[in-house]
């Protein structure tokens, strides 16, 4: 087959999103809708992408900036789609197919594109078509026969042609040489006073050129975004697409209709998820791990057999955060980039990990917080304790070694060392480094007031 350029449509402006940010760099599934068409191209191994930039092309050409085999040609001003393809015949190379796809139809599919490369064979101009009983808007497939002789976009169309149900997609793939030719002799002559790009198909027949459509009845693939309601309606579409992935791999979810994943998320055997939770970023899951309800996951690995209750929120963010196997994670607990639990760590409710590492079969069961701690083997960590890391200015470390055991509503003052074994009596205020198997107390002296009258309210 020949080489593959990918040309995707980018410069319009989504008045009806209502939005400052360009139509097409808002997010479905985690991201922009130009990045799934972009991810889906090279899915093809498509030679180059040209993105054809036009309305905030300043922030779409920013988002695309360091991504191999990709450049981006501006429509200016916006003449319709036959003028933007103008723009970008310029750096395609007659020896290949030219595919052209649309920024803001995020859900089409590589199994599909190969199938519509496959009908053009670099020799047809081949069309992607979808059968709606609901064709209004949309440009409709005019046939003779089997063969079809043009598209007529919907504010062109006789009320006989509105009669047609069988649509034009805006995807297609044509020899790059071919369509150069096509593209010279389009003019504006038409309802909008625009270059239509589908005229090249009555250019395509009466050059002879066979015109072909490969008719496909999923809307979902080629649905595009015009306004929040349709990228809502798209993001649902999206992710039953991930849960029936995700479900048909053995994994289990508790309702798949309340299951969102906006970023990478890979699962081992027996995975059990619960409802409303969401997974960000990149996500690993481990054999038998099991996510109850109502928990944010993101950039996050999770191994073997752990268990992370409902309400947990878990952000590695850019230093990612991993839970030990068999670790036990909440209910509502919080783990920050730079957590790293060993297997068998107990963290529960109320607990906020961040920048810390605690080995194995350590615990904070609840109400309590460790920042820039390194906490050794079977540690206890008692309830309303805290690591005082930040001075105003600068973190320091707190190094709690191997079997300590901290009382509750304890104050750790960092840059300080707990010694092996030791115990920190409930209530103290640590500010110097404790022996080895010692038992550290640093509270004030205990005093009651005999008869003491509570203070009453003045009257006034």
């Amino acid at each position: 087959m020949a080489f593959v350029d990918v040309v995707v449509m980018a410069a319009g402006k989504g008045t009806r999103m209502k939005s400052s940010i360009p139509k097409v760099l808002h997010h479905l599934g985690g991201r922009a809708l130009l990045q799934h068409v972009i991810d889906t191209a090279m899915q093809i191994k498509a030679r180059r992408v040209v993105v054809i930039t036009g309305h905030g092309a300043e922030q779409v050409e920013a988002t695309l900036q360091g991504q191999a085999h990709l450049q981006c040609v501006r429509q200016m001003p916006q003449l319709g789609t036959g003028h933007a393809m103008q723009q970008a015949v310029p750096v395609l190379d007659d020896d290949g197919i030219t595919l052209v796809l649309s920024g803001d139809v995020p859900l089409i599919q590589a199994y599909t594109l190969q199938a519509l490369l496959t009908l053009c064979d670099g020799q047809h101009l081949a069309l992607l078509t979808l059968q709606t009983p609901q064709p209004h808007g949309y440009g409709r497939l005019v046939r003779q026969g089997s063969a079809v002789q043009a598209i007529v976009e919907d504010k062109d169309a006789t009320p006989e042609q509105r009669q047609i149900q069988e649509i034009y997609s805006g995807i297609m793939a044509v020899p790059t040489r071919l369509l150069r030719a096509w593209l010279a002799r389009l003019d504006n002559h038409n309802a909008q006073q625009e270059y239509y790009l589908t005229d090249v198909v009555k250019l395509a027949v009466a050059d002879g050129c066979h015109v072909l459509a490969h008719c496909i009845d999923q809307a979902w693939q080629v649905e595009g975004v015009n306004t929040p309601v349709q990228l809502a309606q798209l993001e649902r579409a999206y992710q039953q697409l991930q849960a029936q992935t995700f479900m048909l791999a053995g994994v289990r979810l508790g309702d798949p209709a309340r299951f969102d994943v906006r970023g990478s998320l890979s699962c081992g055997a027996d995975v059990q998820i619960d409802v409303n939770c969401v997974f960000e970023g990149v996500v690993r899951l481990g054999d038998g791990v099991r996510i109850g309800a109502n928990c944010v996951i993101a950039n996050a690995v999770i191994e073997a057999g752990a268990i992370i209750h409902p309400f947990t929120h878990i952000d590695g963010e850019t230093l990612g955060v991993t839970v030990g196997q068999d670790a036990r994670i909440g209910p509502f607990a919080r783990l920050r980039p730079g957590a790293h639990l060993s297997e068998e760590v107990h963290i529960g409710n109320f607990v906020e990990v961040k920048n810390s590492s605690m080995a194995k079969g350590s615990k904070a069961n609840h109400l309590a917080y460790l920042g820039d701690a390194t906490i050794g083997e079977r540690v206890n960590y008692g309830a309303g304790s805290i690591t005082a890391n930040y001075d105003g200015a600068n973190k320091h470390r707190t190094v709690i070694e191997a079997d300590v055991h901290v009382g509750s509503n304890s104050v750790l003052v960092a840059p300080v060392t707990l010694g092996a074994g030791g115990t920190i009596a409930g209530g103290s205020t640590i500010t110097k480094d404790t022996v080895p198997g010692a038992l550290t107390v640093a509270r004030g002296k205990q005093t009651s007031i005999a008869n003491w009258q509570r203070p009453v309210k003045t009257k006034t």
